[in-house]
């Protein structure tokens, strides 16, 4: 039986790809902030429920021993991080240290306090939700791409690295996730001066977004995919408006995209 051990799982795609994966026959070590609220995924088989804040350096080391006192760890995916929007002036410098150590601080971390395992087993796979905003960019998310363009640069160059020891990296970039991210999972700045522009783009990119986003066990079919497929390969993508977000850049190049999106979502 294999082990994952995923970050992030109390909701959207971290629980869905928890309940995949335990329902096709793995162990799963699900982390998250509050464990005691997640009855659900605790009723599953083979799920074993851990305390994890990825900003918290401490807890990780003890998660991460946990975790590895239970056996052999196959996958790690990390999944743990929330959205930030706003015009950059209107930003807080808490906000922007909340966002860096949220999606890509606790990424990196985690994945450094897992390799010797995987190294001293000789397999292993990292898999890291990123977002089709590491490839592409949108108005009003310049902390949050700026994380998750990090995380795809920061992936595909650790896989050169750690190949020789057998363990593979992979990103998997969804799309529009149907989950609570516009709620609970979404953080936002504002600032008087850019408001009309805001809203705007906002209205844009979220209307309609029940019919238009992905669920989120559609995304975690994916992350399964990457896990399970035995590639050579980094970058997923995940949900049609990634894949034709990403096909429409390379079609255009960057500038030409940049200025469609200019028009799309600002007018």
């Amino acid at each position: 039986m294999k082990t994952i051990f995923i970050t992030g799982a109390s909701s959207g795609l971290g629980k869905a790809a928890a309940a995949l994966f335990a329902n096709r026959g793995w162990k799963v070590i699900a982390t998250m902030r509050t464990p005691e609220n997640a009855q659900e995924l605790a009723n599953l088989p083979n799920v074993t429920l851990l305390p994890l804040d990825v900003t918290n350096p401490e807890q990780i080391t003890s998660a991460v021993q946990q975790a590895i006192s239970t056996g052999k760890i196959d996958v790690v995916f990390n999944n743990a991080g929330y959205g930030l929007m706003g015009p950059l002036e209107g930003i807080s410098d808490e906000q922007i240290g909340r966002q860096l150590d949220t999606n890509l601080l606790g990424v990196i971390r985690i994945i450094q306090a897992f390799i010797p395992h995987f190294r001293e087993t000789g397999s292993g796979l990292f898999i890291t939700t990123t977002s089709i905003g590491g490839h592409v960019a949108f108005p009003f998310a310049s902390l949050y791409h700026a994380t998750k363009w990090a995380l795809e640069g920061f992936s595909e160059s650790l896989s050169f690295e750690l190949a020789p020891f057998g363990i593979g990296v992979k990103t998997v970039a969804p799309g529009g996730i149907a989950t609570d991210f516009a709620g609970r999972s979404l953080a936002v700045a504002g600032h008087e001066a850019y408001q009309g522009a805001f809203d705007h783009m906002i209205s844009t990119a979220f209307e309609g977004a029940e019919f238009r986003f992905s669920s989120a066990e559609t995304i975690a079919e994916v992350v399964y995919e990457a896990a399970t497929d035995g590639e050579d390969k980094v970058h997923y993508f995940a949900g049609p408006d990634a894949e034709a977000f990403y096909k429409r850049r390379l079609e255009l190049g960057a500038e030409a995209f940049r200025k469609e999106i200019s028009q799309l979502f600002l007018g």
